[in-house]
């Protein structure tokens, strides 16, 4: 093993992956959860692994569906920045990135890490025993309506013809064949089948046995403070169990990251998207394959051991209160596409915050005040879909080997 004393704080499937590919590196690792491991967003999401997902949120209709949030109580968006300085920062920078030009250039940043992360995810199901009920069998874009159809063929073209990202189109027959749990006369739909699902807190549950087979400790209820640190160097971590020795840091604590920007003395533009979810058993008439029901936003999840429907988008702060109206929401649209879309009893009622950051890429790499900083953080909805690609890259730079990507797109310093 290495001698150099590795930190990583936060306990996500981001820092898991981290410490996984550190630790396979030679490392001694240690990582610090504020509350418990693979717990937070990390936990309830619905648990796609989505390489097609190329093109970040920054798309020119972005700003047409958050002016319509405003006014709409049913949208599975809303924004409720108030007071909240740092969040009317966040969306200037997001809104004026929301033009083709800047969706492309993320986009061309976005698919190395997607292609990256979806051979990462064959080798590390081949090679370590992650029983998390995996499958790869596509997620099925549904449309109700033509208009819907129609105003996302030209989205589809271009993942076709600039990003080779192909799918198989279904018309409204042709879906119900396909997949039996849903209505007929819906419009159609598109199938990505290089996409695939699992339940993400088994993930997370087979990492912890993994993570401690090659000797990563696991510190719970364990919040970082503070950073002691002499000439740009971090010595320790303050923490509300006692102080951390560690000769690197990494900060993986996704939506929390914000929060740590006084002691790290940078201002990390990342806000907590608030999303929820609902966890049920299977329904009698369970689809075969992940969707997502475009047109009202919900996605569905057919895991082996259960049954969930998630969605929303809330920047409403760090506030962690599951409102009722939302979760019956995720039923109520389901209804418009699924002969059964809900079961019972329900298991969980669940909410999480996704790190958000204004221009739709992760935050990989050194944090430029420090000489031994590390930020792996922001990945928006695609912690899950990006988290191996994410490790080995840190990974490589911690350990001085060459880092198989370009890190520029995602450096820290790229908002100044």
């Amino acid at each position: 093993m290495s001698d150099h004393q590795i930190a990583i704080v936060g306990g996500g499937v981001i820092g898991a992956a981290c410490a996984y590919y550190l630790a396979k590196s030679g490392c001694n690792v240690t990582i610090l959860e504020r509350d418990r491991f693979g717990k937070a967003c990390s936990h309830g999401n619905c648990g796609l692994i989505v390489p097609s997902h190329v093109l970040p949120l920054t798309e020119p209709g972005a700003l047409k569906d958050g002016f319509q949030a405003f006014f709409s109580p049913d949208s599975p968006l809303r924004i409720r920045p108030g007071l909240n300085v740092g969040l009317w920062n966040w969306l200037i920078r997001f809104a004026s990135r929301c033009n083709e030009k800047q969706m492309m250039r993320g986009a061309a940043a976005l698919q190395p890490l997607l292609d990256c992360s979806e051979e990462l995810y064959q080798e590390l199901f081949g090679q370590e025993q992650l029983d998390c009920e995996y499958e790869c069998q596509g997620v099925l874009y549904v449309y109700r309506t033509e208009k819907g159809m129609q105003a996302y063929e030209p989205t589809d073209r271009l993942l076709r013809e600039k990003f080779n990202v192909a799918s198989r189109w279904y018309d409204g027959n042709e879906l119900t064949e396909l997949e039996p749990a849903l209505k007929g006369g819906l419009a159609g739909g598109w199938l990505y089948e290089h996409d695939a699902h699992l339940r993400p807190d088994r993930l997370l549950a087979c990492w912890a046995r993994l993570l401690k087979q090659l000797g990563v400790t696991v510190r719970e209820s364990t919040q970082v403070t503070g950073l002691l640190s002499t000439a740009g160097q971090v010595k320790s971590l303050q923490t509300t169990r006692g102080d951390v020795v560690a000769d690197k840091v990494v900060i993986a604590a996704g939506a929390w990251t914000p929060l740590l920007n006084r002691a790290l003395r940078m201002k990390i533009p990342i806000q907590p998207g608030k999303g929820y979810s609902m966890t049920m058993p299977r329904p009698a008439k369970c689809p075969r394959m992940p969707l997502l029901l475009q047109e009202h936003r919900v996605a569905v999840t057919p895991m082996q051991s259960g049954y969930r429907l998630g969605s929303m988008m809330e920047l409403v702060g760090y506030d962690e209160s599951i409102d009722p109206r939302r979760i019956e929401l995720l039923r109520t649209n389901s209804r418009h596409y699924l002969h059964e879309p809900d079961a019972e009893p329900v298991e969980e009622r669940w909410t999480g915050f996704r790190p958000m950051t204004p221009d739709g890429l992760p935050i990989i790499g050194k944090a430029a005040p420090w000489k031994n900083v590390y930020l792996a953080t922001g990945h928006n909805m695609l912690g899950l879909t990006l988290a191996p690609a994410t490790g080995k890259l840190l990974a490589e730079q911690m350990t001085q080997n060459a880092p198989h990507l370009d890190l520029e797109p995602y450096s820290p310093s790229r908002f100044g």
